[in-house]
């Protein structure tokens, strides 16, 4: 079966070029995949906007009505990064349908990944750090609700720790949060996840996959999961402006092949999220975010 690979126009929600955050990434890479023969034209998987319940199993009430309606008080979005308007919000949502799309086509299939979230740093009630909805989280207490699952193990590998994520989780023993991070990045304040690996700055691919083996492998024997959420952030990388370590494209490629390998060989149904990737030079960061999908097709 060809991989599953979920997309909507939505996930751009056409940002200023000069913008800190880069929107334009994700139409970009939709291209470049439809470009390099990954996905066929017209081959994407196109999920339905998350409604406002989904979104309430993760976030209070207060809070989603907030980004719902455009109400999101000003100190918050300052947090965010960017206004909360009418395509933000559809765009938060989208991403989150997107990755509640991802697992299911996931726990069919075997993998899937999206085009899009890893927004993890939203808490429950708030946004912060470019994070409107915390998609992953709101994905995973759906499965949990359904009863599609009924342990999970969220591997965050995105350079800036998953602390949303943690806080959401901290009280639910059916989530396994496990967070490699710049110990000197963003948030200055961690959570507690259910495992954190720290990375000193400078950290280059031989360290990072010393420090990645045994910790997935503690996280899959403490978690037993019957799923997985994988945020491969490309944030770790040595060109990224926000990022402080030193991964290469080919240390990228060989994390992301560790821990989809390492979980389809044991049969775990694999959930793929892009995380975060920062660079003014959109083509590049693009094609770095679709090293995560190139190297899923070679375990679907």
């Amino acid at each position: 079966m060809p991989l599953p690979i979920i997309h909507h126009p939505a996930f751009d929600a056409d940002f200023d070029a000069a913008h800190r955050f880069p929107m334009s990434k994700f139409s970009r890479l939709a291209e470049i995949l439809v470009e390099d023969g990954l996905v066929a034209p017209g081959g994407y998987h196109e999920p339905a906007p998350a409604p406002q319940n989904w979104l309430r199993l993760a976030h209070d009430p207060l809070y989603v009505d907030q980004v719902l309606f455009s109400a999101v008080p000003p100190q918050m979005e300052k947090a965010i990064g960017f206004r909360v308007d009418e395509k933000v919000a559809l765009r938060s949502r989208c991403a989150t349908g997107g990755t509640v799309l991802t697992a299911h086509l996931a726990l069919v299939e075997g993998l899937a990944c999206n085009t899009a979230g890893g927004s993890h740093h939203a808490a429950r009630d708030c946004g912060a750090g470019f994070s409107v909805f915390n998609d992953v989280a709101v994905a995973a207490s759906l499965l949990l609700a359904d009863g599609d699952a009924g342990r999970v193990l969220i591997v965050d590998c995105d350079v800036h720790q998953g602390d949303g994520t943690a806080r959401i989780f901290e009280n639910e023993r059916r989530v396994f949060t496990l967070s490699l991070h710049g110990a000197r990045n963003y948030p200055v304040r961690k959570a507690q996840s259910d495992l954190d690996v720290p990375l000193a700055d400078g950290t280059g691919d031989a360290d990072y996959l010393d420090a990645l083996v045994p910790a997935l492998a503690e996280g899959l024997r403490r978690s037993l999961p019957d799923i997985v959420f994988y945020n491969a952030g490309v944030d770790p990388h040595e060109d990224d402006r926000l990022g402080r370590l030193a991964l290469s494209d080919a240390g990228l490629a060989e994390r992301d092949r560790t821990v989809i390998g390492t979980c389809r060989d044991v049969g775990i149904p694999v959930a793929c999220v892009i995380g975060g990737g920062y660079s003014r030079d959109i083509d590049a960061l693009a094609h770095r975010h679709s090293i995560l999908h190139r190297v899923a097709w070679e375990f679907a």
